[in-house]
């Protein structure tokens, strides 16, 4: 495969490219600017210089074309977008990126359709709304959708307009919708805290997780497997599938980390406020359509998290700015 990626440069993004770089898939980054600093946390030096850039803005289509022509691109990665912070804050630039942006790739899609073959975009959980708006038990991927949030509603607009390219243009996609998820890189965004607070494990500092109630955390390296696997495997038409990983209460997620660092007993501490989305997210049919995907136990993600975070750190390549 011929990959471009929108975002590529940012959390999720750098992550899955070290499992398309593993798999020796090429590999594009479409982004405002260059900036490979989660990609060297992550990656060996080679196989960062192996990952191609073009300087694109993913709200112009015309971009997006000239850079999946110039790369023979065969499938798209959409990532681009803002978070819950920055939709809160300023509405229209958030649906600008998270809106326009989606509808810009799937007319570049629209465009090269003779050339790619499907797009994978980041959905998100945030589609949901609050544990009290649904029955009690999994929420499958096809229930009424009621998020709180303007970056919850985008994302649904994304999801609709995925699936008339489908009905329309017979465009092949798949919506993949995350919950807090986990590991190093993590450092912006609403359910960025857990990862935060692993970092200040690993440096001996204390830190607040704000909320607290019941989420779903899923690891990084299982997020990025599903990705990569949604690019090729079997399927045609427009559906978004729900992720789900290991699924604690605050309190649970703090033994956790105690057990695996036992100075966070004292140095962790969180917040009652339940965020509000529903966390019980049945991901039935995503692991019958494209999977399976066995995940990582949320102590092991947490071990591996924290210790590559302490290798970064004696390195003198850990970077703190979002502890600031």
């Amino acid at each position: 495969m011929r990959v471009l990626i929108t975002g590529g440069y940012g959390f999720f993004g750098s992550w899955i490219v070290r499992d398309l770089a593993a798999a020796k898939h090429s590999t594009t980054i479409l982004d405002l600017r260059q900036d490979n600093d989660r990609l060297t946390c992550i990656l060996p030096a080679d196989l960062v210089e192996a990952v191609k850039f073009q300087q694109g803005n993913v709200t112009d289509s015309d971009s997006i074309i000239r850079a999946i022509r110039d790369n023979g691109i065969t499938h798209v990665i959409h990532l681009a977008g803002l978070q819950v912070p920055t939709c809160r804050a300023n509405p229209v630039l958030g649906a600008q990126v998270n809106v326009l942006g989606t509808l810009a790739v799937f007319e570049a899609y629209k465009a090269c359709r003779d050339q790619v073959q499907r797009v994978v975009y980041a959905s998100s959980a945030a589609v949901f709304g609050p544990p009290g708006d649904y029955p009690a038990g999994k929420i499958h991927d096809e229930v009424r959708l009621s998020p709180s949030t303007h970056y919850g509603f985008y994302k649904i607009c994304n999801e609709g307009n995925a699936k008339v390219y489908f009905l329309e243009h017979g465009l092949t996609s798949i919506g993949l919708r995350p919950w807090t998820v986990y590991g190093v890189g993590r450092d912006v965004g609403m359910t960025s805290e857990p990862t935060k607070a692993m970092k200040c494990m690993a440096l001996g500092r204390p830190y607040h997780i704000s909320y607290g109630g019941k989420q779903d955390l899923q690891f990084v390296a299982d997020v990025a497997r599903i990705f990569v696997r949604s690019l090729e495997a079997p399927f045609q038409g427009a559906k978004a599938y729900n992720l789900r990983g290991d699924i604690v209460d605050m309190a649970q997620l703090h033994q956790v980390f105690s057990e695996v660092e036992p100075q966070a007993a004292r140095l962790i501490t969180f917040g009652e406020k339940q965020i509000p989305i529903a966390f019980d997210l049945s991901d039935d049919s995503l692991q019958t359509e494209l999977g399976p995907f066995p995940g990582t136990p949320l102590v092991e993600g947490v071990r591996r998290t924290i210790k590559k975070f302490k290798k970064l750190e004696s390195e003198g390549r850990l970077d703190k700015r979002d502890l600031d």
